[in-house]
Parts: structure tokens; C-alpha cells; sequence
């Protein structure tokens, strides 16, 4: 698994390729990353409880894993390019929908039909990284691809969270709509198409080529491994303002400080992790921030009445064991298909993410209480126990995973590869 990563410089358009799924995976993180912060003005406004709270975050979750399930067996029939455009520009309205709700019900409702869209995006992206870079260059591709998730939380989400609490809860949605709109433009515009899969033998019929992709057995653990990391990552993220608020004792004012401060480190862990995971044992750095991010999560869950430093100390060393698993566990993964199979294995892949973070947003809901808005959350503590043990079990099944990929060959064409002849005419 050592590898020189500097044996496959980037060209300068694979740079700009990089740059614009960057930017889309920022939008779409943000749109749904946005929702947990905005938890406490929510549950408050609208008059929900933590279980409705849930709700809301789930829906978005449960539309986009059916959305990608069905979407699975057309992923590898068409330029990767205009499906990213078609499935993107519904995001776009979904969002704007999300930015115009009044009442709990449109606000599912919306949060439905963004999922449905938004959550084939990522599956889309990381089959045309897959398609477009070697393997000894994913890890670097990766954690720029994944920057979005820091990016969401430095940029994003403390300017949401301002916009929000001085303007209106809408705010953040619409000014999404408003960033997303420019990265249309430049996918539409800048974007080469996506397309050397189409000369590869597929299946005729999409249903046949979802059950081929299900069926095989190597793909089936990659699946279960994705699922699992979702489920402990997802079952605390839509309660934390809450915890920290009602039960830390920090105002809801000082939350885009935490966020902002978690995401400056995470900018600067990401690359670092890319690069680190290029050259050292995947697996390895993958073990280590997860046993790092048990330690810390369980530290984070049975905090009472803490100072703002220490909260944002803990926050930051959390996203450290949380990117640390992040980057080498999806480049490892992006290994396991085949080239014909990778558009079809990311959708289901993306797919099983989102409806194991459902379910995992939905009986965090049924675990923690809240008497009232404004009371502590109970049984917080219990989520951390509970995904401590979750992410010791992923470590066992991404091991399978790494197994796999060590024993093949990287599959990615290189002859073929348009990226490759424009990166030989610049030189």
C-alpha cells in the first residue's frame, strides 16, 4: 500500500475538476450539515420536539437513499457530467423550497424532494474522481473533495447560523441557492465530459445491472463498511447544539465560534490526512482515528457546565479522529469496483450512507429526552457508548475492505484517460 504520491503529479484541469466537485460537495454537505446547528432555533420556532427535530433530518436522509437505490442501475449509462448537472440543478430548487417553508410539514416535505436530488450528488462526484484519478492519487483528490465538510463548518455554517439568528432561519438555505448557482455554471461550462465508461461492455437492462452490482460479494462488504461508519456518525450530529446549549451552558450566540474554530482545523487536518494516507498504510490511519475519535466522543458526551475553550479544544480534537477515519476509509472504498460497475456501486454506496444516517438521526431521536425546549438532554451520554461500539465493529469490516483492494490491481485507464493527454499537452 506504499505508494509516491508525487509519482502522478495533477494537471492543471484534473486541479479545476477538483476545485468544482469541491464546491459541490460544499453545497450539499452545507445544506444538510445546516440543519443540526439549526436545531435549537428550529425546535424552537416551529415548536418541535427532538423526535420531530429527527424527523426532519431523517427525511432528507431516507429520500436520498431511495432516491440513489433507484438512480443505481442508470449510473453507468450516461456522461457522468450531465447527470451531475440534471440531479444538481434539482438540489438547487429543493434547497430554494427548504428556503421558503413555513410550517413543519413543507419543510419535510422539501427536505423530501432535496434528498431525492442531493443525495445522488456525492455518488456522482466521487465516480467521476474514481474514473479520472489513480489510485495513488485519491487519497490527495479525496480530502480536497471532502474540504467541503470544513469548509461547511468555517464558511458555511457560522455565517448561516449569524444569517439565521439575525435575519431568519431561511436565510442559510437561500444563500445556498445563490453559491450553488455559480457552480452550476461552471460544471455546465468548464466541465469535459465524463463518458470512457460508455465504451466498456455494460449491461442492457439498469435493473440487471443493480442486482450484478448487489450481488457481488466483494461489493456487498464495501456497502456494509460505508453503512456502518454513516450509522456512528450520524446518530449525535443532529442533537449537539442542543447538548451544548442546554446541557454545556453555552449561549446559542457562541455556536458559530465552535463551528467556526473545528472547521479551520479540519481545513488544515484534511490535506494533511490526504497526503499522510497517499504515502502510509490506509488501514492503519484509519484504525487510528477511529480508536482516537471513541476516546474523544465519549469525553464529549458526559460533559456538564464546561467553558467555551474547553468545549471548542474537545470539538477540535474530535474532528481529528473524524477525518482521520474519513479520508483513507472513502479512498479505500473508491478501490473496490470495477470501472464499469463504479458509477452503479457509488449510488448504492451513497445510498446505504444516507439511510443508515437516517435511521441513526431517527433512534438518536428516541434515545435522548428533552422534558421541554429549554431542559437539558437526557441519556446524551448513552449515543456515545453507542457509537463507540458501532465504529470498534467498522474497523473490522474496513480491514475486509483493505484486504480486497491490496490484492488488486488499480484499475483506473490510463491510456484512455482524456485528463492524462491534457495533462501531456501542458507539459
Amino acid at each position: 500500500m506504499k505508494t509516491k504520491s508525487n509519482d502522478n503529479p495533477l494537471s492543471g484541469y484534473q486541479k479545476l475538476v477538483i476545485f468544482i466537485l469541491a464546491m459541490t460537495q460544499f453545497t450539499v454537505i452545507l445544506d444538510f450539515m445546516v440543519m443540526s446547528p439549526l436545531g435549537t432555533i428550529l425546535t424552537k420556532s416551529m415548536h418541535m420536539t427532538q423526535s420531530q427535530f429527527g424527523l426532519a433530518v431523517s427525511a432528507y436522509a431516507f429520500s436520498a437513499g431511495i432516491s440513489g437505490l433507484l438512480a443505481a442501475g442508470f449510473a453507468d449509462k450516461f456522461d457522468r457530467k450531465k447527470l451531475l448537472i440534471f440531479f444538481y440543478a434539482g438540489f438547487i430548487i429543493g434547497t430554494f423550497f427548504c428556503g421558503i417553508a413555513n410550517t413543519f410539514v413543507t419543510l419535510v416535505a422539501a427536505r423530501i424532494f432535496t434528498g431525492i436530488f442531493g443525495g445522488v450528488i456525492g455518488s456522482i462526484t466521487f465516480a467521476i474522481v474514481t474514473d479520472l484519478f489513480a489510485l495513488n492519487q485519491r487519497g490527495r483528490v479525496m480530502s480536497f473533495m471532502q474540504m467541503g465538510f470544513g469548509a461547511s463548518q468555517v464558511l458555511g455554517i457560522p455565517i448561516g447560523l449569524t444569517a439565521a439568528e439575525y435575519l431568519d432561519w431561511h436565510a442559510p438555505f437561500l444563500g445556498i441557492v445563490v453559491v450553488a448557482g455559480i457552480i452550476m455554471a461552471l460544471i455546465a461550462f468548464k466541465m469535459k465530459p465524463v463518458d470512457e465508461h460508455l465504451k466498456i461492455k455494460q449491461d442492457k437492462s439498469p435493473l440487471l445491472h443493480l442486482w450484478h452490482t448487489v450481488a457481488k460479494k466483494d461489493y456487498r462488504v464495501g456497502f456494509t463498511a460505508t453503512a456502518l461508519l454513516s450509522i456512528g456518525g450520524f446518530m449525535m450530529m443532529p442533537y449537539s447544539s442542543t447538548f451544548v446549549t442546554n446541557n454545556i451552558g453555552i449561549p446559542s450566540a457562541q455556536l458559530p465560534i465552535i463551528y467556526f474554530i473545528a472547521g479551520i482545523f479540519t481545513l488544515i487536518i484534511m490535506p494533511i490526512m490526504g497526503i499522510v494516507s497517499d504515502k502510509v498504510d490506509k488501514f492503519k490511519i484509519f484504525t487510528a482515528g477511529c480508536l482516537w475519535m471513541i476516546a474523544i466522543v465519549i469525553v464529549y458526551t458526559h460533559l456538564g457546565v464546561s467553558p467555551l475553550w474547553l468545549v471548542i479544544t474537545v470539538n477540535v480534537l474530535m474532528m481529528i479522529g473524524i477525518m482521520g477515519r474519513m479520508v483513507p476509509s472513502t479512498a479505500m472504498v473508491s478501490g473496490v469496483p470495477e470501472m464499469q460497475d463504479r458509477g452503479a456501486f457509488m449510488s448504492i454506496n451513497s445510498s446505504l450512507q444516507q439511510i443508515s444516517g437516517g435511521v441513526a438521526a431517527a433512534i438518536g431521536g428516541w434515545i435522548v429526552y428533552q422534558e421541554n425546549e429549554n431542559s437539558p438532554l437526557q441519556h446524551f451520554d448513552t449515543l456515545g457508548y453507542v457509537v463507540g461500539a458501532i465504529t470498534l465493529i467498522s474497523i473490522a469490516l474496513m480491514y475486509r475492505v483493505y484486504l480486497m483492494i491490496k490484492s488488486k490491481p488499480d484499475a483506473t485507464p490510463k491510456p484512455h484517460n482524456p485528463i492524462d493527454e491534457i495533462g501531456v499537452a501542458e507539459q
